[in-house]
């Protein structure tokens, strides 16, 4: 009688075989169900009151701060960086689940930033990125009223 043998034991190696021989086919939405070359970072955004301001919280660990950059364009933060992979020098992995490489995000911002005025800090892998709003410029105006004075023609000179 044969022994019992584990039919996915080599199921694995055959899926990395396969992703080498398509390469990225098996990128498309829906058909993977991770992407690979690079990562992009959770975030939260939120709005505070006092002062009013957009924060926007990124999960970046095991990335140095040295590597991150930050950028605003209107009403988008850019979140860009590169997490490095650990050398791999005598190791046999079994299992490669944390993602490295490049990374950009871009978040949307509901309202428009002070970029000048923006502050973060990054602590415990933590990105907190702090915005300023832009106050509402007031919509309301006092238009004055003209009394024509008596002789003339309202809206104009009178002359032809």
């Amino acid at each position: 009688m044969a022994p019992e043998r584990d039919l996915f034991a080599n199921f694995e190696r055959m899926r990395r075989e396969m992703d080498e021989l398509f390469g990225d086919v098996f990128q498309r939405p829906g058909i993977a169900p991770r992407k690979r070359g690079g990562f992009s970072p959770a975030v939260d955004v939120y709005y505070a009151d006092e002062p009013p301001r957009a924060v926007v919280t990124a999960e970046l660990p095991g990335i140095d701060a040295d590597r991150l950059a930050l950028e605003i364009q209107g009403r988008e933060l850019v979140l860009s960086g590169h997490r490095r992979a650990n050398e791999a020098e005598g190791r046999i992995y079994q299992q490669v689940e944390i993602e490295h490489g490049p990374f950009r995000r871009v978040v949307q911002l509901g309202a428009e930033v002070r970029a000048e005025e923006a502050k973060a800090i990054y602590e415990d892998g933590l990105l907190r990125v702090e915005l300023p709003l832009v106050e509402p410029e007031q919509r309301r105006r006092s238009v004055p009223i003209e009394v024509p004075r008596p002789g003339s023609r309202a809206g104009g000179t009178g002359a032809r």
